[in-house]
């Protein structure tokens, strides 16, 4: 079943339902579907990414089950252990329309769904950017004790503002609060941007700063050979990140199973999806990154390296790859997902942010992550029970 898509223009009477994966992807796929920039974590593949949870694929539009549709959304359902209640997750979603002032026409039978599923709470992750600091604005402004919040933004998003105080008027909360930390959310809040639209791979080149032009070149001169991996180098991959994790001094709690996973769904549900970068140097993998590409978008998800031979750069060739790569595509923005918030060069976390900013890009704070509970008392119970459930694991 293909989507059949209503011009924005007309404004018939949309209904929320269920509807299938085929049509979910058609939808995706369509041009009216691209233009509201879904992510990887809205895809119906990613239903099957995540263990103990129920997924429901939804559609707005004039008749969604017949594939009439005007946005879609991928609800995850956690149930609250002894109970016959879920917590509802849209995980960097719902894909709807946020430019349309008629906010309620949307949520409100997405609301409404969600409490007939029995769900107790919902949490969901808005597409519009709030604000962003172009890289050579930041360079200029680190200091002790700074935050992306002490330095005034490049712009900021008229849109973005509007949905907040949309969104707050209604009842939902921010998740962590309104200040710079991510703390709350389950994704990123500030994700670093490369754009790519409009620019040729000259112009990517001259974005990179001196130190990574010239560690591109080390990596070339070294003889670093960055090829696309299989699913056969998981195991590889996955041995260089836990490395990555004890010397940076982080744990993603992912399994090597969990990227297994991963990687066979989203590349089941469209070959190449995900790809799994490899930079060789003397016939041993150094480092090793992964690409999720969804219609116009890029992303780079999850990088590893060796603690030995980094001198050779092995991860500013295999960035610089697949810079070319999604450029190759025809990507308008190549994401390279998290940032911390802190621009003190004196804190650990600054030095990822520091890396990212050498390829000239910028940092975009996303509206985060919104949550409320649904119904009265009983459930907002339940949501303080699920919270102190979730702590605990």
């Amino acid at each position: 079943m293909s989507a059949l898509l209503v011009p924005p223009a007309r404004k018939e009477a949309v209904t929320l339902g269920p509807i299938g994966p085929e049509a979910y992807r058609a939808f995706l796929s369509s041009p009216a579907g691209a233009a509201l920039g879904a992510g990887f974590l809205q895809c119906p593949s990613w239903a099957d990414v995540k263990e103990g949870w129920r997924a429901q694929l939804l559609g707005w539009g004039p008749d969604p089950a017949a594939g009439h549709l005007r946005g879609v959304a991928l609800v995850l359902l956690r149930q609250l252990p002894g109970t016959r209640k879920y917590f509802a997750y849209l995980p960097e979603g719902p894909v709807a329309d946020w430019t349309d002032p008629d906010l309620d026409g949307w949520l409100t039978p997405l609301l409404d769904q969600l409490r007939r599923s029995g769900a107790f709470a919902v949490r969901m992750g808005p597409s519009p950017a709030y604000r962003r600091w172009d890289a050579a604005h930041l360079k200029a402004m680190t200091g002790s004790g700074r935050r992306l919040g002490d330095v005034l933004a490049s712009s900021v998003d008229p849109l973005g503002t509007a949905v907040a105080e949309r969104l707050r008027a209604r009842g939902w909360r921010r998740c962590g609060g309104d200040g710079t930390g991510d703390d709350g959310d389950a994704q990123p809040r500030h994700v670093f941007h490369v754009p790519l639209a409009g620019r040729t791979t000259e112009d990517l080149w001259s974005g990179l700063n001196q130190e990574w032009r010239r560690n591109v070149r080390r990596a070339q001169k070294e003889g670093v050979e960055v090829v696309v991996g299989s699913a056969a180098e998981l195991p590889q991959f996955y041995r260089l990140l836990r490395i990555t994790e004890e010397r940076d001094g982080f744990r993603l709690g992912r399994s090597l199973a969990y990227y297994e996973r991963q990687y066979a769904a989203l590349n089941a549900e469209e070959p190449g999806r995900m790809k799994l970068y490899l930079a060789r140097h003397g016939g041993e993998i150094l480092a090793a990154h992964t690409m999720i590409t969804v219609g116009r978008r890029v992303w780079y998800q999850t990088g590893a390296s060796a603690d030995h031979r980094r001198e050779v750069r092995p991860s500013n060739a295999l960035q610089w790859r697949m810079l070319l790569d999604a450029h190759a595509l025809g990507a308008d923005v190549y994401d390279m997902r998290g940032v911390p918030s802190t621009l003190d060069p004196d804190e650990r976390a600054y030095g990822l942010l520091r890396w990212k900013l050498g390829t000239g890009g910028q940092v975009v704070e996303t509206l985060g992550e919104w949550e409320r509970p649904l119904g009265g008392t009983a459930n907002q119970t339940l949501y303080r029970a699920f919270q102190a459930y979730l702590n605990r694991r």
